[in-house]
């Protein structure tokens, strides 16, 4: 080889491992976007998977976190995601099951007693099965963080007996699970983006909404809601969401950071949702609001159509997989 040769042959080299090393330590961008308020366990963790995840990948994946609807509410982003124009979301239960029905079989009224008891399932045989089925539409599971147990408010009247929800106008969110639950409890249920429930009810759009205590407290929504019933009537989870089509843009370096990313946030959410319904009742009741429980077993049964309804519907085995590991915990 002549010195012309040789030295064409090392700046071939050496081009192509300056190329190699620029496409390893490329930067990728994803943007995260999630409908909760800055203060709560879902940013908190948002954020969290965010840092995780640029340490784990040697600062090469950098996440870009934008709360409280700032790219649009929950069915807005799982939209965005499907169609590969949103990378990442910590979404709602009731939204993603309009895009993967099985979501709403873990929305059977008094089906858990605690997040823990869902999470059993959900981290088991039957959360794989729920990926699989969210693959199957263009979403990568990526956890499953706790949205909590479900609790109503309203501004005319403590809630003792499933009477006293007659007529009331209450805001669910696009969950057809809560939508049926609310009329079995002989309610008038109305949907309103979460981004916009403060001033419905400021307003008198509608009398209540229900949600667990971390969102009524981080929305300050006890400013215009007077009654607190702690009916535990569902629980929620939030699922944590890649689209498929970004995912499938990252090496496999990249993937295990972000799955690995993805159980430090999940873990940590799951942790602060647990301490935070002690806290925040006791806070709450500083606020004003008056607290009470009902009679657990009564509403169970007027809601006990809402089961039947979804264990003989379209979803209906995979449901009924759902209630039967649920009561033999």
């Amino acid at each position: 080889m002549n010195r012309k040769t040789f030295s064409l042959a090392l700046l071939a080299a050496a081009a192509s491992t300056c190329f190699s090393v620029g496409a390893f330590a490329q930067i990728v961008k994803l943007t995260l976007g999630h409908g909760a308020a800055v203060g709560n366990p879902r940013h908190e963790a948002a954020v969290k998977f965010a840092d995780a995840v640029k340490a784990r990948s040697g600062g090469r994946i950098e996440v870009q976190v934008a709360p409280s609807a700032q790219l649009g509410d929950d069915a807005a982003m799982v939209t965005a995601m499907r169609t590969g124009a949103l990378d990442m979301s910590a979404n709602s239960q009731g939204a993603v099951a309009n895009a993967v029905p099985e979501y709403a079989a873990f929305g059977m009224p008094f089906a858990f007693s605690s997040p823990a008891a869902a999470f059993k399932l959900l981290d088991g045989p039957l959360g794989k099965e729920l990926a699989d089925r969210s693959a199957e539409k263009g979403l990568v599971l990526l956890g499953t963080w706790d949205n909590g147990i479900r609790q109503m408010t309203n501004s005319k009247r403590a809630i003792a007996k499933v009477e006293d929800m007659k007529g009331l106008k209450m805001r669910v969110p696009p969950d057809a699970t809560l939508v049926d639950i609310m009329k079995s409890l002989g309610a008038e249920s109305q949907q309103i983006k979460f981004a916009e429930l403060y001033v419905a009810l400021q307003q008198g759009v509608v009398d209540g909404q229900e949600n667990p205590l971390v969102n009524i407290h981080a929305s300050k929504l006890y400013e215009v809601q007077k009654y607190l019933t702690m009916t535990n009537h569902q629980f929620q989870m939030t699922p944590f969401l890649m689209s498929k089509r970004s995912w499938d843009k990252l090496s496999d370096i990249d993937k295990k950071a972000v799955q690995e990313a993805a159980a430090e946030a999940t873990a940590l959410q799951r942790k602060l949702s647990a301490e935070a319904d002690e806290k925040l009742l006791a806070e709450l009741k500083t606020k004003g609001v008056q607290v009470n429980t009902v009679d657990r077993a009564a509403f169970a049964k007027a809601t006990a159509e809402v089961m039947s309804k979804w264990e003989s519907g379209p979803i209906g085995p995979y449901v009924k997989k759902v209630v039967a590991a649920a009561n033999a915990q």
